[in-house]
């Protein structure tokens, strides 16, 4: 097993096993990837007990360079840094090379976005087929508007209670993660359905009431009939779903020049930087701006 060093890693892997109580998956992972890093160092004909910081770098960048993603580096890096952590503990190195060294970060990959036209089908069919009158038609049409509408996420959305509606249904208040207030402001379509709906729906506690146990309408119930709409106006189901649309009603806003910190009070977001996600909307935004505004610049 991997040279010179089988004997250590076989000793890293029984001390997870005996004093950590690892499962045999996580053995078997830890023994592949130190075995892949225990094969670099002996490419180099280096003992691991001689690698530095420079050794294990050049590791890492390697896997980098590999085009492995982040999250897989990072955990490579982890297995090399409790090895290390371990060798140090068992005085067979002096040092802990990894000790400085920064975990890769996973980048967050931009959220799937609807177009406006394709926002625009989805609320067209759905405020058509309410136009029959049928329950289910109707409760879907005001969930998706108040969804593109505000943004809210889908457990909100769905355990909407009735008291969150103000008296002329102009805006929304909303209990967010961590018992988190906020208000959130309804446009007139949205305004409009939730006021007749409310009326139709009778005095119960929740807007979108059920029969389950929870009292009101199931997440899971609600994406399905969404893909199911979707499918119907000709959009791919798999494109479309309840965070979807919370993500278009973000990008959609800062497209027509909202300002940041407006798009996070209304996402209810405790911190700016999960709304940064959508700073590609702002550059693309922002360059269009230069392309158009810029006295030297070749647009209209």
């Amino acid at each position: 097993m991997s040279g010179r060093d089988g004997h250590l890693l076989e000793a890293f892997l029984e001390m997870m096993s005996a004093e950590r109580g690892a499962a045999a998956n996580t053995i078997a992972a830890y023994g592949r990837d130190l075995a892949d890093y225990l094969g670099f160092l002996a490419r180099k004909k280096m003992r691991v007990a001689e690698a530095g910081k420079d050794e294990v770098a050049a590791y890492i960048g390697g896997l980098q360079a590999e085009g492995l993603a982040a999250s897989s580096v990072a955990r490579r890096l982890s297995a090399v840094r409790q090895f290390h952590r371990f060798l140090v503990a068992d005085a067979i190195k002096g040092d802990d090379p990894t000790r400085i060294l920064a975990t890769p970060k996973a980048r967050r990959g931009l959220p799937k976005v609807m177009s406006v036209d394709e926002v625009d089908r989805l609320l067209a069919l759905a405020d058509k087929e309410a136009a029959s009158g049928e329950e289910k038609a109707v409760r879907l049409y005001v969930l998706v508007e108040l969804l593109y509408a505000t943004g809210l996420r889908v457990s909100e959305l769905v355990a909407l209670e009735r008291k969150a509606v103000t008296g002329d249904a102009g805006y929304l208040t909303i209990s967010g993660k961590g018992g988190r207030e906020r208000v959130v402001p309804l446009n007139d379509r949205a305004r409009d359905a939730v006021r007749k709906w409310a009326k139709e729906t009778g005095k119960q506690k929740y807007l979108f009431p059920a029969k389950g146990a929870q009292g009101h309408l199931s997440r899971q119930v609600f994406a399905r009939d969404l893909k199911e709409l979707a499918g119907r106006a000709g959009l791919s189901s798999d494109k479309v779903s309840p965070h979807v649309l919370r993500h278009a009603f973000a990008s959609h806003l800062l497209q027509n020049g909202a300002d940041l910190r407006v798009v996070q009070m209304l996402l209810g977001h405790s911190d700016i930087s999960t709304t940064q996600i959508y700073t590609h909307v702002l550059d693309e935004h922002l360059r269009a701006l230069l392309e158009t505004s810029h006295p030297l610049s070749e647009g209209p």
